[in-house]
């Protein structure tokens, strides 16, 4: 059975502190810490039928943005290249823009402008995404699970909801906030008549389209493996509308297999955690909307973070917990197997 993790004693703490502060974050398993995704609010403004019952709003509550905005120095100065801010959804935090900014300051150990990059829903982006730009951001992500109208309004229980988020793509790359890349999480039954239709919005609207296998990350917990359209199924699919072509795979720890098709046009990326797990090269570390450390989508335990910084942590003691708390990150999930556990929260709660 998956263990449960424990957060670090302070004995560990005072241990990781005495090391190099120089060096980067490895955990025990040898992965090197790059990626961190940071959780900006519980809230969203869509409740989409594979996320979230639709009875239930925001559960955590959020920081501060100038806490975010400490939280995230320290674990750049520890080496985090790479940024993703996420909810709920982000753009409901009117003060964004000013994170955005200052976070954009940073530099890496190396030197290097931070890649900072937003994963939303897409519905405020029309409004925002030249203000998110100036601000400093260098790309986006949306998440998009179908592009018919009437089913997409069925997804999000919102009702136009798709144009609302077609004008925001079409707004952020008018803003220079590409490659846009859309995410749609495929269901059995339930959108897999989307895929083709994909395809072709990849092609017309010049986007990233990343197909991503339905995990047990839901609010309802209704996951079950036959929901799950393993990769080959996908690809027979998308052959149907044009023969696809495999790419030069990015780095290891990238988690979309990228294809395109025979004639060159459109970019069509998989992410497979359930049949093609990757969890091998992970590099990545989750911080939620109130403040706690998840070493994994699939923890049953939240690190708490903000907690010590209420109690006066110093950015030093901040980055002994960091470092402590990544030394425990799990090899792997355990979907699957038969004593999977889910995680302590669901998607929405922690944060993409």
């Amino acid at each position: 059975m998956a263990a449960s993790l424990t957060s670090p004693s302070l004995k560990e703490v005072d241990r990781v502190s005495r090391l190099n502060r120089a060096s980067r974050l490895i955990d025990k398993h040898g992965r090197a810490i790059t990626d961190l995704r940071v959780s900006v609010t519980d809230r969203c403004n869509y409740k989409c039928v594979y996320c979230r019952t639709g009875n239930d709003g925001a559960q955590y509550s959020e920081l501060p943005i100038a806490d975010y905005l400490r939280i995230v120095r320290i674990f750049v100065d520890l080496g985090i290249e790479k940024v993703r801010l996420t909810g709920g959804e982000p753009l409901l935090r009117k003060s964004l823009p000013d994170l955005i900014r200052e976070l954009a300051k940073l530099k890496t150990i190396d030197g290097e402008s931070l890649d900072l990059a937003l994963t939303t829903n897409g519905h405020l982006l029309a409004e925002k995404a030249q203000s998110l730009k100036d601000a400093g951001l260098s790309r986006v992500t949306v998440s998009m699970d179908a592009v018919d109208p009437d089913t997409f309004a069925r997804i999000t229980r919102v009702p136009g909801s798709f144009h609302k988020v077609r004008a925001g793509i079409r707004a952020a790359q008018q803003a220079g906030l590409g490659p846009i890349k859309v995410n749609c999480v495929l269901l059995r039954g339930f959108n897999e008549d989307q895929i083709v239709p994909f395809a072709k919005f990849a092609r017309d609207e010049s986007v990233i389209v990343r197909f991503i296998e339905f995990m047990p990350l839901e609010e309802g917990r209704l996951w079950t493996p036959a929901t799950v359209i393993p990769v080959q199924a996908l690809l027979e699919q998308l052959s149907t509308f044009r023969p696809v072509v495999r790419l030069r795979a990015n780095a290891a720890s990238e988690t979309a297999q990228r294809y395109t098709f025979d004639d060159g046009i459109g970019e069509i990326g998989i992410i497979a955690p359930v049949s093609q797990a990757f969890c091998g090269h992970c590099s990545r570390i989750r911080l939620t909307s109130d403040g706690k450390i998840r070493t994994c989508l699939f923890s049953q335990f939240d690190h708490d973070l903000y907690g010590r910084m209420r109690r006066g942590a110093t950015d030093d003691d901040i980055a002994a917990f960091i470092r402590a708390t990544v030394e425990q990150k799990e090899a792997r999930h355990h979907i699957g197997e038969p004593d999977f556990l889910k995680p302590s929260r669901s998607m929405v709660h922690i944060g993409g």
